[in-house]
């Protein structure tokens, strides 16, 4: 028996269980191979061999898209705090519209990268996948279904990417919409008229709700261009390599965490779901 739950049921109002946090990695799947890598730089950029410099340029323009797309969006980009972010982003959250982006947060975090091992002068590089710390960015949003949720993109190739829901946010919107009472607290409900139908709607959660929402902001904060202009010259090979990558990208859940107990004692709108064209 849960030993928390036989000391303390006398005073336990009502018990339920859903998941908390919920991480879903994503990355695509062919570029984990520096092989494919050259293969796909060669057979749709005719550029090889893949020098450092590339790479470097890669980042550089999804970096400039960054900037230039957030101000359009009219979410500042600023520096991760050095405290707790959820309560950083907290003034940013209110009165924030349905599926609008709110706030960017850069930061310095572990990323999966690829390397270009080599030199100039020969001109003779191979492709090295290795863990580094690189600036990130945090892009926090009020999303329609999940309410306050983040989207964590490397702007360094591969371009691996998170995105962190909690289902104890998505729960609040649902019993919203039904008009059930209930009192919310950071992630747990310490108060809630029909705790019946709180448990039927936390099991009710699929993977589909998670894809869904998944696919929606990684379409939404990656460059985005179309057959035409992915030919010139100057486009960024992150931008069209992403055009097709929500396809093929793979989630796996890392953190599923809590059973908590209570007791009752982008204007603009963020990217509209479509395409996303850069200028």
């Amino acid at each position: 028996m849960n030993a928390f739950y036989e000391h303390h049921h006398n005073n336990i109002r009502f018990g339920y269980r859903c998941f908390d946090r919920i991480l879903l990695n994503g990355l695509i799947q062919p570029f984990q191979q520096p092989e494919r890598v050259v293969g796909f730089f060669s057979t749709y950029r005719n550029q090889y061999p893949v020098s450092r410099d590339v790479l470097r340029e890669i980042a550089d323009q999804f970096h400039n898209w960054v900037k230039n797309r957030s101000e359009k969006w009219g979410a500042p980009v600023l520096d991760a705090p050095q405290g707790r972010r959820d309560e950083f982003v907290e003034p940013y959250f209110r009165q924030a519209k349905a599926d609008q982006l709110v706030v960017i947060l850069k930061a310095r975090e572990p990323a999966r990268i690829l390397t270009a091992i080599g030199n100039k002068k020969d001109n003779r590089w191979h492709l090295q996948l290795a863990q580094r710390w690189v600036n990130q960015y945090n892009f926090y949003v009020n999303d329609r279904h999940w309410g306050r949720m983040f989207v964590r993109l490397s702007p360094y190739f591969p371009f691996s990417a998170r995105v962190c829901l909690n289902q104890h946010h998505w729960l609040a919107l649902r019993m919203q919409q039904q008009n059930i009472d209930f009192q919310q607290t950071t992630n747990a409900f310490l108060r809630c008229r029909d705790p019946q139908r709180l448990q039927e709607l936390a099991d009710s959660l699929t993977a589909h709700d998670l894809l869904i929402c998944a696919r929606k902001w990684l379409n939404g904060f990656t460059p985005f261009f179309t057959e035409k202009s992915a030919n010139k010259p100057a486009v960024s090979i992150a931008s069209s390599l992403l055009r097709s990558s929500i396809a093929i990208i793979s989630f796996s859940i890392v953190e599923l965490l809590s059973m908590p107990w209570g007791s009752d004692s982008w204007t603009p709108i963020a990217p509209s779901v479509s395409p996303t064209r850069s200028p």
